[in-house]
């Protein structure tokens, strides 16, 4: 890490530690006093897949790779579903994930696994870049997208959105105590594992798994982080073929963020699904 060219995020990192403490401190007491209903799992359940394919088919194979195109309804919902998993908007996760690609092990690299996992998992998160140059080449594209660029705008909104969403539908259910248990579970312990899981592909899948796909960097298949994140365990595929909007290219590898985007195509609502032939 350069330390000219990185400052600490405060910022973020009282978000992550907010988010931690709830999930590993917060709800274990809760869980001590009061128990989960049926729509405090459902919507745990339901705003877990919503949100992480927003993240896996929206912010990355759709705006980082452009490995499809779609109507335009479908990405104002892949930008609120990928908004809702406070990782950032489009516009600055898309970039971070382009210029990943793009330096993939140097120390341009916003998650560098040469720099252990802790860093690659979610250390780099708590520093920011303060040399525009590093990154504002990657935005280029993704800004010419007015839909990403409003998100960028109101992101802020989408995140208190995807926090009171569940508040609100367990207050329905069972007045406050329903709203706090709902918030709790569907809203910060299922940020904090969409967000663990989607950081395992920085850290798991650059450090342990296979490489039969390649070995010009440090990525690797993991099966078992693609049950975690929707397909997206088969990382050094991804990195080897980085447009295609399959990340297990088999029919029978593990990959529902692929399978959505097929469905759509098949409704007209997704097109130019660009594919890598593969030996």
């Amino acid at each position: 890490m350069d330390a000219t060219t990185r400052q600490f995020d405060y910022l973020t990192t009282f978000l992550f530690g907010t988010i931690v403490v709830g999930a590993m401190i917060g709800l274990p007491i809760f869980t001590y006093y009061y128990d989960f209903s049926w729509v405090d799992w459902t919507m745990f359940v339901i705003l877990y897949i919503f949100t992480g394919l927003g993240i896996t088919v929206g912010y990355h194979r759709l705006f980082a790779h452009r490995s499809f195109k779609c109507a335009k309804w479908v990405e104002m919902v892949l930008l609120i579903a990928g908004g809702m998993a406070l990782q950032n908007s489009a516009l600055k996760w898309a970039s971070d994930h382009i210029r990943h690609h793009a330096r993939c092990d140097e120390d341009e690299d916003p998650y560098n696994a040469k720099l252990g996992f802790w860093w690659s998992h979610c250390g780099w998160l708590f520093w920011k870049d303060t040399d525009p140059s590093l990154y504002d080449k990657y935005k280029t594209k993704l800004k010419q997208n007015p839909l990403v660029m409003w998100q960028h705008q109101n992101y802020i909104a989408v995140v208190i959105a995807g926090l009171a969403f569940p508040f609100i539908i367990g207050s329905l259910y069972n007045g406050w105590i329903g709203g706090v248990s709902c918030f709790l579970l569907a809203g910060v312990a299922r940020t904090f594992f969409v967000l663990n899981s989607t950081f395992f592909i920085n850290s798991i899948c650059h450090l342990w798994g296979n490489q039969p796909h390649g070995t010009s960097d440090s990525s690797r298949d993991s099966w078992f982080v693609s049950l975690l994140t929707f397909g997206e365990g088969y990382h050094n595929y991804h990195h080897m073929y980085q447009t295609d909007y399959r990340n297990g290219a088999q029919w029978y590898n593990f990959d529902p963020s692929k399978w959505l985007i097929w469905t759509l195509s098949k409704f007209g609502f997704a097109y130019d699904l660009r594919r890598q032939s593969v030996p």
